[in-house]
């Protein structure tokens, strides 16, 4: 079992301590996000999590506690965003210099290959146009190099609730050629710095480019962490084209912090900050609590890890 902590929120950087908790009592409750009344009871026991995925903007409410999931026995790695925009877009965040520092230090600390760079979403607009996001994702190859092996672009996504956003002239449509123009550059700076540059749902094909389709619940990655092969199937709940596998998410939309105003996550500020009151880290669930007379389902976890198939490779 593949645990997503999570696209739906940064626990990370907001709920590491709960996290810890659900670790320690080794099961967590989650609430099915298209039906409420629908609960669940996951196993958290390193016997059948095979790898957790973290999301995060800021690893630094993290980084104290990852000893303590070493000690466990947990295997896990990071999807860390970190991206030129500043408060005009992502109001929240710490200063991005304290920000990358931390991306560095994590990396140091539990190695390049367990933290993945994502430059995501890419805006453009009058201030963001091609020009600076060349400058900007060069400048960024060049303070992470070393640090990373892998670099996650994507462009943004015109949902619904960011209306306002696309009125205010923040946000835009972006253009085939341009998506193409970034592509071509982005793959020839990530590439003079060592980076594997991949896309994530695009709806253009960027491989002609020499992008690779991006797998954030990344197989190849979670077999080298775990040391075996992994009898895991692709994820047919996510979007089309998504490569990634099979995972189980732990986190609740509209309670992420962070306040990006392209984010698809939240509805409101007010909603998250009310969300947020009813966080309790001892909980078993993240947010609020569940009812004596709610039913709460078992769900039946194990691992997919191979070992006889890694055996036999080794042998071949």
């Amino acid at each position: 079992m593949i645990i997503s902590a999570s696209r739906r929120t940064d626990i990370p950087a907001f709920y590491s301590a709960w996290f810890m908790n659900r670790l320690k009592d080794q099961y967590v409750l989650t609430r099915n996000p298209m039906n409420h009344a629908q609960v669940s009871r996951i196993a958290l026991s390193p016997e059948v999590v095979d790898c957790i995925v973290f999301w995060t903007k800021d690893a630094k409410n993290i980084m104290d506690k990852l000893s303590f999931m070493d000690e466990l026995g947990y295997r896990y790695y990071f999807q860390f965003t970190l991206t030129p925009y500043g408060r005009e877009m992502e109001p929240y965040l710490r200063d991005k210099e304290e920000i990358i520092n931390t991306f560095k230090e994590l990396s140091h600390s539990i190695g390049t290959h367990r933290v993945h760079w994502r430059y995501d979403p890419i805006i453009l607009n009058e201030d963001f146009t091609v020009e600076y996001h060349l400058e900007r994702f060069e400048n960024l190859c060049s303070r992470l190099n070393g640090y990373t092996g892998i670099c996650t672009v994507s462009f943004v996504d015109l949902y619904g609730k960011l209306t306002k956003s696309v009125q205010n002239g923040l946000l835009r449509e972006i253009t085939d050629e341009e998506m193409m123009r970034l592509a071509s550059g982005f793959f020839r700076i990530s590439r003079s710095f060592g980076i594997e540059l991949r896309a994530c749902c695009e709806r253009l094909d960027l491989s002609g480019f020499g992008v690779k389709h991006a797998s954030c619940i990344d197989k190849a990655t979670i077999e080298e962490i775990c040391g075996c092969s992994l009898d895991v199937k692709a994820d047919v709940n996510q979007r089309k084209g998504c490569g990634c596998m099979q995972s189980i998410d732990i986190g609740v939309y509209n309670t992420c912090r962070n306040g990006c105003i392209y984010c698809y996550a939240n509805y409101s500020r007010p909603s998250v900050l009310t969300n947020s009151l009813k966080h309790n880290p001892e909980a078993g669930i993240l947010i609020g609590e569940v009812a004596q007379d709610e039913k709460v389902i078992l769900k039946k976890m194990k691992s997919y890890k191979n070992y006889n198939y890694s055996l036999f490779k080794k042998e071949g």
